[in-house]
């Protein structure tokens, strides 16, 4: 019987990075809430969390993936697009 792979393995990499990140904002978001940096109620917390978590999330995997898709293309192609005079 095949062994069943793990969830974590079956995403991606630029996903994983931006989980990574998100939860590293959402992390820094509560120290920032704790140390005093903002008044602390649940609902600013919660926003705080929420919004660094997903912002720092999103904005790495957008640019994890847009790597993958440039490594990919660069890899991909047969030779340079323009190459230089060849004398």
């Amino acid at each position: 019987m095949p062994r069943s792979s793990s969830l974590w393995k079956k995403v991606s990499g630029p996903a994983k990075i931006g989980l990574a990140f998100g939860l590293l904002g959402a992390v820094l978001a509560a120290i920032g809430m704790f140390r005093g940096f903002a008044p602390f109620t649940l609902r600013a917390f919660l926003t705080a969390v929420l919004i660094s978590g997903v912002s720092w999330g999103l904005v790495s995997w957008a640019i994890a993936a847009a790597v993958v898709e440039v490594e990919a293309d660069t890899h991909s192609d047969e030779g340079p697009a323009h190459t230089p005079d060849q004398r």
